[in-house]
């Protein structure tokens, strides 16, 4: 697995290394100090992952989430910060992030993360996810919201993949659940994310709870 770091604190980049290094399976890349830098280091060194901080200069954590998604869809991001701000999860998640972590996190959940959001996962700290799960249930609650959507754009299968995303599963799993490879998983899920607008895994699970789909209506 092919990473790329991004924190303006080239120490703390020193700091992932040390934790990344002796993992055989996953590779350091390259390196960033600021968003601007990694948007361009992404579009050259195509990694699988990048770990990546908010705040930084010339351009923020969430700017350049956004801009590595437009400029290689297949990179998965995490988010490496401080905040446990909700607005700041919640913007993350819209640009296209699919883990958050806090910093005081132990460095040991690294490898996992990097290893969980390469195979299709979510990875975000419990404190964050339950902020996460408390918006999820807020928006099951409400009345489905169908206008505008493009829900018939979906394929049957699609909308079988959506809703297993919807409900946490990762590309191994849903495969198995349909019995259909991990690559033709990925593949709905590429087309999903085109279809519906959204940059991410769980933009999609909000969409699929907004339409009421995880519950099958």
């Amino acid at each position: 697995m092919r990473v790329l770091l991004v924190d303006d604190h080239a120490l703390f980049r020193r700091g992932l290394i040390a934790v990344l290094e002796p993992c055989t399976d996953i590779a350091v890349v390259g390196e960033a100090a600021d968003g601007a830098e990694a948007v361009r280091q992404a579009e050259e060194l195509i990694p699988d992952v990048v770990l990546m901080d908010i705040r930084m200069p010339k351009a923020s954590g969430i700017d350049a989430c956004s801009g590595i998604k437009a400029a290689v869809p297949s990179t998965n991001i995490v988010i490496l910060t401080i905040s446990d701000e909700e607005a700041d999860l919640f913007q993350a998640i819209k640009a296209g992030a699919t883990g958050y972590l806090l910093k005081d996190n132990s460095v040991e959940q690294l490898p996992e993360a990097v290893r969980a959001t390469f195979e299709g996962q979510s990875f975000i700290t419990p404190s964050m996810a339950t902020k996460l799960l408390s918006e999820f249930t807020e928006l099951a609650r409400q009345k489905p919201q169908t206008r505008d959507l493009p829900m018939a754009e979906l394929t049957a299968r699609e909308r079988e993949v959506l809703k297993l995303v919807a409900r946490g599963l990762g590309n191994r799993e849903i495969g198995r659940t349909l019995f259909i490879t991990e690559n033709t998983v990925k593949n709905h899920v590429r087309n999903i994310l085109e279809k519906l607008h959204v940059h991410s895994r769980m933009e999609a699970a909000i969409y699929a709870l907004r339409t009421q789909m995880i519950s099958g209506e």
